[in-house]
């Protein structure tokens, strides 16, 4: 009997909006393969339908963006207006997207092509373009997280607010409303933490139980910014705030 290969999908690391005439495709974008989340269609033709149109997709983005997914790209054909359409309405409507400090807010890059099938989304995500985009987005996002991050250490009791030992933030993942009164409110490693640790197996449990109790989880590329100073401690901080 042939042994099974686990089917590893990575870690995420964006989402892609795919727009087309009557569609916009949802993809999750992890560091291995991209996955197909959801298709919301346009049904209709006048205002209201297109309001309800994006008021859809901003409601399918909630959820990942509350679990820490902060990169989102949209995609859509040449000259088209499916992507400026869609960021006007999320200006207007849902500012808290595009607050740069605001909590649950996301950064949003825009590139030209399809992006409605598994085909078309393949060759885009090996493009250089998509890349660029893509990293440039994580980039801010990631400069967003450590500004929070010096925030925390200049308060008065910043070893409170941030902690770097595995073992402490399984401690508080596990007791969480057992005792004390922090409450950890991101974590955050770098991509080479994740490959080199030797306790691979303690960090992506801990991960997936930080997503199973909404705790959002962030992996930042080690050669950015942000990457370079969560790396001078350790590669893994978790952010926590009083109750």
């Amino acid at each position: 009997m042939k042994k099974k290969h686990s089917y590893k999908r990575g870690y995420p690391i964006g989402v892609l909006v795919g727009f087309e005439e009557r569609l916009a495709a949802v993809w999750q974008v992890f560091s291995n393969v991209v996955k197909p989340y959801l298709t919301i269609e346009l049904n209709g033709y006048d205002t209201k339908a297109r309001y309800n149109f994006h008021e859809s997709i901003v409601d399918t983005l909630r959820p990942l963006i509350k679990e820490g997914v902060r990169t989102v790209v949209v995609a859509a054909p040449m000259k088209t207006n499916y992507c400026a359409d869609f960021l006007s309405h999320v200006k207007k409507h849902h500012s808290w997207l595009i607050q740069g400090n605001g909590s649950n807010a996301a950064t949003f890059g825009e590139l030209i092509g399809s992006a409605s099938n598994l085909h078309q989304v393949s060759k885009l995500v090996k493009t250089k373009e998509f890349r660029d985009i893509l990293a440039e987005a994580t980039s801010r996002d990631a400069d967003r997280i450590v500004d929070t991050l010096e925030k925390r250490l200049n308060e008065i009791d910043a070893t409170a607010n941030v902690l770097y030992s595995l073992k402490e933030i399984e401690q508080l993942i596990n007791e969480l409303g057992e005792h004390g009164n922090r409450t950890p409110e991101y974590i955050v490693l770098t991509d080479r933490y994740l490959t080199d640790t030797k306790e691979k197996s303690r960090v992506n449990r801990l991960l997936q139980i930080s997503k199973n109790k909404n705790i959002k989880t962030r992996i930042v590329s080690a050669e950015t910014k942000a990457g370079i100073r969560i790396s001078q401690f350790g590669g893994l901080i978790c952010l926590t705030r009083a109750d």
